[in-house]
């Protein structure tokens, strides 16, 4: 059994997004599963009826994707192995090679798409919180005035993980972004983006704009949903 995650704060998403990531992740994981969603809307579990479990956060004074850091609190209430995924990514195949990817002391995530070899992508996930809380969460939490000076809750991540022995990333070839098939080329302009799509991709990851409700592309009108 694996925990499957997802934070839903304030009001950046509709609530269509737990659901549609929620029908991927049925549609493509065969592992058994829990899912979990942790929330600051306490009735969110009376507009969506799936199987879902959701979750207050442990803290309630953090904003943003600063909440997403609440992953590894010692109170979540996450037993074993959990694989986290943004709201915001399209699930195109079969995702047990991430729920199965390292052993139950691997903390995994996604090499970044603008700077694979400096800073880790957080939209992607998996780890467990009897080794990660002491790793992630007691030091961010004990220094937090130094840490919010960071750009983001991935950029906290990379910092407490890039020299620990249980980091395994995430294949490359298994994760694109939405704008850019290939990590060895980003590109940042958006005149150069083509949205094209990488045929050994097994999840699209959006990171700024479009959203995956407003893509225009087969290929993500076809899956997210």
């Amino acid at each position: 059994m694996i925990n499957v995650c997802c934070v839903y704060y304030g009001n950046k998403y509709d609530t269509k997004y737990v659901d549609v990531l929620y029908n991927m992740v049925q549609r493509h994981l065969t592992v058994p599963y829990k899912f979990y969603c942790f929330t600051d809307h306490v009735n969110l579990q009376d507009i969506i009826k799936k199987d879902i479990i959701f979750k207050k956060f442990p803290r309630f004074d953090m904003e943003g994707w600063w909440n997403k850091l609440q992953l590894f609190h010692p109170e979540t209430g996450l037993e074993g192995v959990n694989l986290y995924f943004d709201l915001d990514v399209c699930i195109l195949k079969n995702i047990d090679c991430f729920a199965n990817y390292g052993n139950t002391d691997s903390f995994s995530i996604l090499k970044d798409f603008g700077q694979p070899t400096t800073i880790y992508n957080s939209s992607i996930m998996k780890w467990n919180n009897s080794n990660a809380t002491a790793y992630i969460w007691e030091p961010y939490f004990s220094d937090r005035t130094h840490y919010r000076k960071h750009q983001g809750d991935q950029n906290v991540i990379t910092d407490l993980i890039q020299n620990k022995k249980e980091l395994l990333p995430f294949p490359d070839e298994w994760t694109q972004s939405y704008k850019w098939f290939s990590r060895t080329k980003p590109r940042f302009s958006k005149n150069e983006w083509t949205f094209e799509l990488n045929e050994q991709t097994i999840v699209a990851v959006f990171h700024g704009k479009p959203d995956p409700h407003e893509s225009t592309q087969e290929w993500v009108k076809n899956n997210w949903k």
